[in-house]
């Protein structure tokens, strides 16, 4: 199954909706960057978006690359260098202190599309560096249902639909409404992850996963083996 999106102004590759994504405020992750890189370090940002974390990053006194593939995204971010690209095969000629892989995308349900995302991953960061990975564990899938809801002042995130449409692989559709008026639509896969398969796909790309970031577990330190 496709990701795709609905709703107002443009949508991106992967279902994105940049106007919903452009309301969307930090959430600890730059202080989680600020742990573990050295002061004024550099970052890559993979699939930075329209910059929610970046700017934040800035403001901390971090360099910051970001990457993205949908124009509309990228063209919100402001201040830190930007590279129009998919995360997957991407090569630049340097290495970062801090690689930063958000969003979930390691839970991809395309195998082949998870390993290239770790190899960017892993090809990028100096030795004695850190990749942070934010992902979906596996208790998490197993919580989720039709009508799971949460609000954060005026945007309100359902899951409006799931299925395990394979063994471990499930689609899902969130449904994003902002002040009880505009309303987007993601739907996307997502693959369930045991820690230990998440660990033996780092090891595969020469990362050893260092430990978990935060209490709910879905960020991963990973370092070089």
């Amino acid at each position: 199954m496709r990701n795709n999106g609905t709703g107002p102004g443009p949508i991106t590759p992967d279902g994105s909706p940049v106007e919903f994504y452009s309301m969307l405020r930090p959430d600890g992750e730059p202080e989680l960057v600020a742990q573990v890189t050295p002061p004024g370090g550099s970052v890559l940002e993979l699939g930075a978006g329209v910059g929610r974390v970046t700017h934040p990053l800035l403001a901390l006194g971090f360099e910051v690359v970001a990457v993205d593939e949908s124009p509309e995204m990228l063209a919100r971010v402001q201040g830190a260098q930007t590279i129009l690209a998919q995360v997957e095969g991407l090569r630049l000629d340097r290495r970062f202190d801090t690689v930063m892989l958000a969003s979930q995308l390691v839970n991809t349900a395309d195998d082949a599309s998870r390993r290239e995302l770790i190899a960017t991953c892993a090809r990028h960061v100096v030795p004695g560096g850190v990749v942070l990975i934010q992902w979906m564990p596996a208790s998490a899938h197993d919580r989720w249902y039709v009508g799971r809801s949460r609000t954060d002042g005026d945007i309100t995130i359902t899951m409006a639909a799931v299925e395990e449409v394979s063994p471990g692989v499930y689609h899902a559709t969130m449904r994003y409404t902002y002040d009880g008026d505009k309303v987007w639509t993601q739907s996307f896969s997502s693959r369930r992850l045991t820690d230990d398969e998440l660990a033996a796909e780092l090891a595969t790309e020469g990362l050893r996963l260092d430990g978990f970031l935060t209490e709910d577990r879905t960020w991963v330190s990973a370092v070089p083996a």
